[in-house]
């Protein structure tokens, strides 16, 4: 007798395929061309109908005998060039919202819905380009463009402190993975205490490569279990720069993909801003040299502060924001979004509407369509501006949300976080992405920002964020609290009952 077994749902299966399918880059140009061809065509289908119609109105008016047989062909061929203009319609309507639909994606830890129309092989080919000398290269490219850089070597005491700073945050990763199993006693962190976030609704998880998606959707289709993800994020180590330049305190995170494919820069003017915000513990006094070294001709080692626990924290506290832009792979949504969703939404909807006032404009011969172009294209740089702006800020948003969760797993105070970032909002320095690091992003920025009507600066809203997050840790604490008292409660009467 043989024994019977349910067939496995494969429910995964649409979703692998779609994703696989319609999310990339292609697909978009893809529904883009297909609109134009489209378009091409709607005008002389709507024209054909037009006068269809305008002659059967005619011939009713007039009295034009007309037999039933061409009444019936003639409303024949409407309805048919009617259904097949809604059928062009659909398809690069369709092409369009289903890259959409496979492109969206949770954010990691804060949950936030985003776009990335990039396929898994696009992704690997920009973190191939930025792996290994390939991110020092890109950024050095960045930096030259305000003219020579010059760079604080590793053996540099300053180098030294940011690098080891970065690796301490950097092994806070693998606990942003399995939060709720790695840290169980976080409600036992209040505010006498440093507190603990509570565990993620959305845990930490590296981005698909190419072969994974590939390897899942197989899987899928031959009824076989998924593999596991990876219990690694791909990236760490994460490369570093600092550079000598005291007029500027500011930091800025770019790339994406392993290899050090990502990494941070930091400007020597934050370091000393902090330095002399606050004492140092004390400084260190140099070896004396050996008679050996002095006949060598080495020189001694020079004297440097030893940076102070509050000066610590605060490095630590920029260092945590630039790490979140990276584990979040800010820069890839930002790359997706700038280069890809609204340029590529935007010329969508300057075809269709192209065609709609072409029957005007051609009566006013080639220069005023040539105009309107132009014209098309300033406002499309506007409105990208406009959208690069709103991404930033909710990207500036969530890394601080995220920061503040590296920096609790790290052993640090969130609460200085407030503080700190509180300083910051006073003064005109901010972190960046290497996109923004230039003045004409600024004017950018504010432009866009008189364009959506923000009337509070960007970093007052970012510290108000950042208190809630934390008022929110608060709150989630003392429910779980309750909700473990009460249990203890209900356990006791029952085996009071028992």
């Amino acid at each position: 007798m043989h024994g019977f077994h349910s067939t496995p749902r494969r429910q995964g299966l649409p979703f692998y395929l779609l994703a696989s399918v319609f999310k990339a880059s292609t697909t978009l140009e893809i529904a883009r061309t297909a609109g134009r061809i489209v378009l091409t065509f709607v005008p002389v289908i709507l024209l054909k109908n037009h006068k269809s119609r305008k002659y059967l109105k005619f011939a009713d008016i007039k009295g034009i005998p007309t037999s039933e047989e061409k009444k019936t062909q003639l409303l024949k061929r409407i309805r048919n060039r009617t259904i097949l203009f809604h059928i062009l319609l659909l398809i690069p309507a369709s092409l369009f919202w289903l890259t959409i639909i496979a492109s969206m994606e949770r954010t990691p830890l804060t949950g936030r819905w985003r776009l990335i129309i990039l396929s898994p092989e696009e992704e690997d080919d920009i973190a191939t380009q930025l792996a290994g000398p390939g991110w020092y290269k890109a950024v050095d490219d960045i930096l030259a463009q305000d003219g020579p850089t010059r760079y604080i070597p590793p053996s540099d005491w300053r180098y030294e402190w940011i690098r080891n700073t970065l690796r301490s945050l950097e092994g806070t990763l693998p606990i942003l993975i399995q939060e709720r199993e790695l840290c169980p006693d976080w409600v036992e962190h209040g505010p006498h205490n440093q507190p603990l976030p509570p565990p993620a609704e959305y845990p930490l998880r590296p981005r698909p490569r190419a072969s994974e998606t590939l390897r899942r959707m197989c899987s899928a289709m031959c009824e076989r279990t998924a593999p596991p993800i990876p219990h690694a994020v791909a990236g760490p180590p994460y490369s570093l720069l600092v550079v000598d330049k005291p007029e500027a305190s500011n930091a800025f995170s770019y790339g994406f993909g392993p290899d050090g494919g990502g990494g941070i820069v930091v400007y020597s003017g934050f370091i000393d801003e902090i330095l002399a915000r606050s004492p140092c513990d004390s400084v260190t006094v140099p070896e004396q040299q050996s008679w050996w070294s002095l006949l060598l001709g080495r020189s001694s080692s020079s004297s440097h502060p030893i940076p102070s626990e509050r000066q610590k924290t605060e490095m630590a506290i920029l260092l945590a924001h630039e790490l979140s832009h990276l584990i979040l792979s800010h820069h890839l949504e930002t790359l997706s979004s700038g280069t890809v969703i609204i340029p590529g939404t935007l010329s969508i909807l300057s075809d269709v509407l192209r065609v709609f006032i072409f029957p005007f404009t051609m009566l006013f011969g080639p220069f005023v369509n040539d105009a309107l172009a132009q014209l098309g294209r300033v406002g499309s740089g506007e409105l990208v501006k406009v959208g690069d702006y709103c991404t930033s800020v909710a990207q500036e948003i969530e890394a601080d949300v995220v920061s503040a969760r590296l920096l609790a797993h790290a052993g640090y105070d969130v609460r200085e976080a407030v503080s700190f970032w509180e300083e910051r909002a006073t003064s005109a320095t901010e972190c960046a992405h290497a996109e923004s690091i230039d003045g004409a992003t600024t004017k950018a920025d504010s432009l866009a920002r008189r364009i959506m009507g923000a009337s509070h600066p960007m970093n007052e809203v970012r510290v108000d964020r950042l208190k809630s997050e934390l008022v929110r840790w608060e709150t989630e604490r003392r429910a779980a609290l309750l909700k473990r008292e009460h249990g203890a409660q209900e356990s006791s009467i029952v085996l009071a009952a028992a």
